[in-house]
């Protein structure tokens, strides 16, 4: 999601006008983290997929549990059934709550200005086949796709619901492999999460980080431009880049 998606201004949209900008743009920051802290809690107990709807929605109820944003609980409607007259990001005028406002808003999403050229190149110029790989529903990723304008731009689309396990553990890597006939060394693992593509390489992958700073905000980027065999940054274009330095 990350990878291709400017996940942050929608969800900053999304949340009560209310708060200020700046709040609004932590409190969907710290969500993003709550969200990868409770995948990775729902993997280390091997619990299945889940609703990627469902997980949203408890950890920004938990976020706003917290003693940091008690005031901004304030804004929100709909923590006990009542609702509120937001406009629903398809245009509908039905009176949805907050928390269910901002919990649909990661259906909706624009994406980063460097990717649909750079997988525009990468499928027509250099004739490759391009996958979706990530935790979530396939409902989530076909909204995602199509809300993007990133339809038709990729072969498949492979959810940890579809694939019945999360990412990092080398059963989806594996099953996603396999369902399209492809060997670790055919496969190029493109990521803006270090924990992702860590797991691929340890499966045989090749790996390229491609650096959002909606995302992985602890990690050490330096570590991470060692890890990987290449590393696209703020100032490389992202993945127009990839195009002209991927081996033909």
């Amino acid at each position: 999601m990350g990878t291709c998606l400017d996940w942050h201004s929608g969800v900053v949209r999304a949340l009560p006008s209310a708060i200020p900008e700046s709040t609004r743009s932590k409190l969907a920051l710290d969500w993003r983290e709550e969200f990868f802290s409770e995948l990775h809690t729902r993997s280390q107990q091997g619990l299945p997929p889940e609703d990627i709807d469902i997980t949203h929605r408890r950890t920004l109820l938990r976020l706003l549990s917290w003693e940091a944003y008690k005031e901004e609980r304030n804004y929100f409607v709909g923590l006990d059934g009542s609702t509120t007259t937001c406009v629903p990001p398809d245009g509908g005028t039905t009176a949805i709550p907050s928390v269910e406002f901002a919990v649909r808003s990661w259906h909706r999403m624009a994406p980063w200005s460097d990717v649909l050229p750079g997988l525009t190149a990468l499928k027509k110029e250099l004739g490759l086949e391009l996958f979706v790989l990530a935790n979530g529903t396939t409902r989530l990723q076909l909204d995602l796709v199509r809300s993007s304008g990133l339809e038709g731009t990729f072969s498949l689309l492979f959810s940890s619901e579809l694939l019945g396990v999360y990412k990092p553990a080398p059963e989806a890597y594996q099953k996603a492999m396999a369902l399209v006939r492809v060997r670790p060394e055919e496969a190029v693992m493109v990521a803006a999460h270090a924990y992702d593509l860590r797991a691929a390489r340890k499966l045989g992958m090749k790996t390229v980080y491609v650096y959002r700073w909606t995302d992985d905000r602890s990690e050490d980027m330096d570590a991470v431009k060692r890890e990987n065999d290449m590393f696209l940054g703020e100032s490389d274009d992202g993945m127009q880049r990839f195009v002209c330095v991927v081996p033909r």
